[in-house]
């Protein structure tokens, strides 16, 4: 029996909650895995994990064991893989999550050049709008909106994402200027699901005072590219992040409007199982990524 195979098929089975699971992950068949776990469970003489329709749960001697053996497989990955970095290798398998926008728009760029200093790292690279459990879905780190509630987790601070108000200037010329904060009551607003409050409220910011002024969504979307063109083929004014305009506003497809006033910005940050020890690749990659997107233009 390999046993280290059967560990790792035995802590993804039991992370993941099923062998399907377990089996997507490593890249292998289920009937593998269930060999792994039959081998594992002969091999010790336990019963390891408790199966129903539904779940696959570990039994106690299953809980302990699991426990042991992540935290020994992940220190014995991080010591080969330290070995290979004393020889000047950075190499192994990276999986990133990210909100879709600030990872299409500004972290794919930094993935490719880190991949360009180190051809022999391969990344995951998931984009989405929504949260991640870092371990159930076996991420090594993730780029999120927010300050994670997990105290489970390692959490680096990036910074602060500015948001803007935008138009095009079709739009404008159509509905004239939007020059004081009560104009956008009166006019479209396109915005992202989060931004504005469940009953439109738009919170505004001006010299420490908070203003909150009612409006008018015509459009809602998760997808930043959707905003973006939606606002350039003048749909309306848009709170969105800085970052994400930066071309436009440049070129002058949208302009800037009310800029004495800044929409209510969301802190980023980077977070990392704790029960994961820090594989060099990971380190390497965390030093490699925070300064950039540090360095982001719309990032404070």
């Amino acid at each position: 029996m390999d046993i280290n195979a059967a560990l790792r098929a035995f802590v993804r089975t039991v992370e993941k909650g099923s062998i399907t699971g377990a089996a997507r992950d490593l890249a292998i068949s289920q009937p593998a895995v269930t060999k792994h776990l039959r081998n594992l469970e002969r091999h010790v003489n336990a019963r390891l994990l408790e199966r129903s329709n539904r779940a696959i749960r570990p039994t106690a001697q299953g809980l302990a064991l699991f426990e042991t053996s992540r935290t020994a497989l992940a220190s014995i990955e991080a010591a080969m893989e330290a070995v290979r970095r004393d020889m000047g290798e950075i190499e192994g398998a990276l999986r990133v999550f990210a909100p879709s926008c600030l990872g299409a728009q500004h972290l794919h760029r930094i993935v490719m050049e880190f991949q360009d200093e180190h051809p022999n790292v391969t990344v995951d690279f998931i984009l989405d709008n929504r949260q991640v459990d870092l371990i159930y879905e076996n991420f090594d780190l993730a780029v999120e909106y927010g300050k994670p509630v997990d105290r489970e987790l390692i959490v680096r601070r990036i910074g602060i994402v500015k948001r803007v108000l935008v138009a095009a200037p079709s739009y404008l010329e159509r509905t004239g200027p939007v020059d004081r904060v009560d104009r956008l009551s009166e006019v479209n607003i396109i915005t992202t699901m989060t931004v504005l409050s469940q009953r439109d409220i738009l919170t505004l910011w001006k010299n420490g005072e908070v203003i909150e002024i009612p409006v008018r969504p015509s459009l809602r979307t998760n997808n930043a590219q959707v905003i973006t063109r939606s606002l350039e083929d003048g749909r309306g004014v848009g709170p969105v992040q800085m970052s994400l305009v930066l071309e436009e506003l440049a070129s002058g497809r949208l302009v800037r409007i009310l800029p004495e006033y800044s929409v209510a910005p969301t802190e980023v940050f980077m977070t990392f199982p704790s029960t994961r020890f820090m594989r060099p690749v990971v380190r390497a990659f965390t030093d490699f990524v925070i300064p950039r997107l540090r360095n982001v233009e719309g990032i404070g």
